[in-house]
């Protein structure tokens, strides 16, 4: 199957009441890893990278390694941009073959946020490609990107919001968190509030740190997409790790990327799963 639309594969998970995990890769073995293990669970999901992944390799790279990993698929997949940093990393995405796009504009003041997604909404539509924007901030660290505020998402703004920028998808801050250093503390009542005025679907990224039932709660209040990074590099990293541990001589790098695709695989299909009991 090749990569799926992202307003067809939204429609999907709608019609079969799925809740769809969006996978970050950085390279060959995260992407065949990824796609491996939705295929393993038999469930739809997205394979994604986020700007600051790119810088290892490009949209074109991560678009052919997508296409390739996803051959044989059978389940609906798409690819998605992950914290979009500007408009130019959109269109290079979308003219890419993305088939799904964040604009992360939340660190702006209310206004310039709406005019940085709107901007990415006229050419992504254009293309027949949804964004996701983000209403908020998140506190915690991704990889090597720290962001201490913590700003959860007034529900007063939200449809004011979706209104004039015509996102498709709306990340949201409610107490969820980036990566494994911090703890979050889900505000499910925030969220619900959130769900009753929001016009369109609502993602959750940090989805690593949070309780599996915190997640499947929230499948109650419009959320539709959530993200999950932290646990898949952790299995990734790891493989490597506790080879070295065992061995300070280890030089087999082809065994032991095959191995991390496994591994990874593994930790997606069990995540894939879990959500969507």
């Amino acid at each position: 199957m090749k990569i799926v639309n992202g307003f067809d594969l939204m429609k999907y998970a709608k019609d079969h009441h799925y809740i769809l995990p969006a996978f970050n890769t950085t390279n060959l073995e995260m992407t065949y890893a990824i796609a491996k293990g939705l295929n393993k669970a038999g469930l739809p999901g997205y394979i994604q990278i986020s700007s600051n992944n790119l810088r290892l390799s490009s949209p074109d790279t991560i678009t052919y390694l997508a296409k390739d990993a996803l051959k044989d698929s059978d389940v609906p997949v798409g690819l998605h941009l992950d914290h979009g940093k500007s408009y130019e990393h959109v269109k290079a995405c979308v003219d890419a073959g993305f088939t799904s796009i964040m604009i992360d504009a939340s660190h702006l003041p209310f206004e310039e946020n709406i005019q940085e997604v709107k901007r990415a909404v006229q050419y992504c539509h254009f293309y027949g490609v949804p964004v996701e924007a983000e209403l908020g901030a998140l506190q915690g660290k991704e990889e090597d990107i720290v962001n201490e505020a913590d700003s959860k998402t007034d529900p007063s703004m939200v449809a004011d919001f979706v209104e004039r920028t015509g996102c498709d998808l709306l990340a949201v801050s409610v107490g969820n968190v980036h990566g494994l250093d911090l703890t979050p503390k889900v505000d499910l009542p925030l969220l619900e509030e959130i769900s009753k005025v929001s016009p369109v679907p609502l993602v959750m990224h940090g989805g690593s740190g949070i309780p599996f039932e915190t997640i499947q709660k929230a499948r109650k209040f419009n959320l539709l997409k959530v993200n999950y990074g932290s646990d898949l590099r952790k299995a990734f990293i790891s493989t490597f790790g506790e080879a070295y541990e065992q061995n300070h001589n280890e030089v087999n790098v082809i065994g032991l990327s095959i191995q991390s695709i496994e591994n990874v695989s593994k930790k997606a299909a069990e995540l894939v799963s879990i959500i969507n009991e």
